[in-house]
C-alpha cells in the first residue's frame, strides 16, 4: 500500500471515531497522537530502521584504489548514526488541530529530509558532484504505529476527553 492510500485509509477509519468528541477533545486526541507518533518516529530513526523493520542502507566507505583512506582526520565523514539531528523536536515539528495533525520537517532540514525520503538525487555539498542517495524512509508507518493510533484514538473516544 502506497503511502496515501495508507493515510487516506487511517482518515476514513478514524474520521467517523473523531466526530464523536467535541473540538476541544478532538484538539487534544490530536496532539496526543501526534507527540506519541513523534516519538515512536524519532526512535525509529534512531535505530536506522525503515517503518517495514529493515535497516537503512548504509553509508558508502570510499577508498583510494591503493586501499588507504580517501580522507585524513581533517574533513572526515564521521561515522555517527545518521539523522542525529534531523530527528529532534526543533526540526521534527507536529501540527495538531480538530481537523486532523501532520508530522514533518521544518526550514532547510525538510529538502535533506526529502532527498533521503525519496532517495533523490542531490549534490554532496554544495557546487559538488551530484549523487543518488538510497531511500532511507523517514517518515512512515510502522505496524505498531498504527496501532498507537488505534490505540489512543479509542481511549481517546472511550474517554471522552
Amino acid at each position: 500500500m502506497s503511502g496515501a492510500d495508507e493515510l487516506q485509509a487511517v482518515e476514513r477509519w478514524a474520521g467517523a471515531l473523531l466526530m464523536q468528541l467535541s473540538p476541544a477533545g478532538r484538539s487534544r486526541a490530536m496532539l496526543d497522537i501526534a507527540r506519541e507518533l513523534r516519538r515512536s518516529q524519532q526512535a525509529r530513526i534512531a535505530a536506522q530502521q525503515d517503518p517495514d523493520g529493515t535497516a537503512y542502507t548504509p553509508r558508502k566507505i570510499k577508498a583510494k584504489k591503493d586501499g588507504k583512506k580517501l580522507r585524513g582526520k581533517r574533513g572526515r565523514i564521521k561515522r555517527a548514526a545518521m539523522f542525529a539531528k534531523l530527528r529532534t523536536a526543533r526540526y521534527m515539528q507536529i501540527e495538531a488541530a480538530p481537523a486532523g495533525l501532520a508530522i514533518g520537517f521544518a526550514g532547510r532540514v525538510a529538502r535533506i529530509a526529502r532527498i533521503h525520503q525519496l532517495g533523490e538525487v542531490a549534490p554532496v555539498a554544495p557546487g559538488g558532484p551530484q549523487v543518488r542517495y538510497p531511500a532511507r524512509v523517514l517518515l512512515g508507518f510502522s505496524d505498531s504505529e498504527r496501532d498507537l493510533i488505534r490505540d489512543r484514538l479509542l481511549s481517546h473516544v472511550v474517554h471522552k476527553s
